[in-house]
């Protein structure tokens, strides 16, 4: 089976609480274009994070706003700050680290919810039935590229009624195989016994 691979860049997902922190009471997130899965979309909005060692500007905000503030980064952003990050899947914050984040309006101390996102595969309840996948399977993406071709071992499918067929990897991901910013990757599915 064939799958899209798309690169997703650093980015934050903010509650409420540190929207009104970082941008002002009574503030509305300003859209600017729409992404893969159905209801999200990229912010106007930008916001700096900062850690020991340093702080990385221009992190986008994406929409809408969630129940706790999320921030998903590479190793490498990781390492520039000064912060050691787990891989997780989204929404898996316990016991994940913090770090400040700076707005036009504010400041938020995030207590948790620094990540790095394990790569993963969005996949809907229909395509999941009709290609006998499951949540939570864990397979193997080979990925062909002009000269640094390779294979992602551990990607997680997530299956959803919201969501819509597209592979996530950040951009340590995509750069180690020469695709960032190449749009139409595609990648084909192997299972893990075969």
């Amino acid at each position: 089976m064939k799958v899209l691979v798309e690169t997703s860049a650093r980015h934050i997902h903010l509650s409420e609480d540190s929207m009104k922190a970082l941008f002002g009471d009574n503030y509305k997130l300003t859209p600017k274009k729409d992404l893969s899965q159905p209801g999200q979309f990229a912010c106007e909005e930008k916001v700096e994070i900062v850690g020991p060692k340093g702080s990385i500007k221009g992190v986008s905000v994406l929409g809408p706003l969630r129940s706790k503030t999320q921030i998903e980064i590479s190793l490498t952003d990781a390492r520039k700050i000064g912060i050691s990050v787990p891989i997780r899947e989204s929404g898996d914050l316990y016991n994940t680290p913090g770090c400040e984040i700076i707005g036009p309006k504010g400041r938020y101390i995030l207590e948790e919810g620094l990540i790095v996102a394990k790569r993963h595969i969005h996949m809907s309840l229909d395509d999941a039935k009709k290609n006998s996948f499951k949540d939570g399977q864990i397979v193997c993406v080979k990925i062909d590229s002009v000269e640094r071709s390779g294979i992602f071992d551990d990607v997680a499918i997530r299956v959803s009624d919201k969501f819509r067929l597209a592979m996530h990897i950040d951009t340590d991901e995509s750069n180690a195989l020469g695709l960032n910013g190449i749009i139409g990757t595609y990648g084909e599915i192997i299972l893990k016994n075969g």
